[in-house]
């Protein structure tokens, strides 16, 4: 099983890349929140994941450990393959699957092209106590803050208040990317400054 494989990226679009790694050129699959963060570099290091099936070997590639962390969770769902996980952080990203399937937004998760309303709701079913449990701070990724439970009392406490939830959550997340350590009160207090 591969960890990761790095090297050149000597080809790439949206939904897939070629590494060149010591004169072996990797065909990887990858969703377009990983494209958006490679793109511009010469050399790239991806965490794969192989999948064996009766006809292809495939190969999907993530960069950072959390997006194949949560790629790993979805497969694990009855009726979610790789490329419906794929597509599915292809479409909300990284931070916006993790945050619907906690938040239980079945209309979110099954507003991802080929998830019908089932599928939606056993993968909220399925997921959501696993990923309140994951612990993501070994991971390189802006999904920390947003998994806080100090950051969901502070949007329930400024939307309680009227503020819309979107603008409310935009300043939250940008608070905590500045300062990690907030807590819910100073959250609250120094969003209601800027909204």
């Amino acid at each position: 099983m591969y960890a990761y494989i790095e090297g050149k990226l000597t080809e790439q679009n949206p939904a897939c890349v070629t590494i060149d790694c010591g004169g072996v050129g990797y065909e990887i699959n990858i969703s377009l929140h990983t494209y958006s963060q490679i793109k511009d570099k010469a050399t790239v290091r991806l965490w794969v994941y192989q999948a064996v099936r009766e006809d292809a070997l495939l190969l999907f590639g993530f960069a950072d450990k959390t997006e194949k962390e949560l790629f790993l969770q979805l497969i694990s769902v009855s009726g979610v393959g790789a490329n419906t996980a794929r597509m599915i952080l292809s479409t909300l990203g990284p931070e916006l699957t993790a945050r619907s399937i906690l938040d239980g937004d079945v209309k979110k998760v099954q507003s991802v092209k080929g998830i019908g309303l089932k599928t939606a709701q056993r993968i909220i079913v399925d997921l959501r106590d696993r990923l309140a449990k994951m612990d993501f701070s070994s991971a390189n990724s802006s999904l920390l803050p947003q998994l806080r439970p100090e950051r969901d009392e502070a949007v329930a406490a400024l939307v309680t208040l009227g503020f819309a939830r979107a603008s409310v959550e935009k300043t939250v997340d940008g608070l905590l990317a500045k300062d990690p350590g907030l807590n819910t009160e100073n959250m609250i207090k120094q969003a209601l400054r800027m909204l």
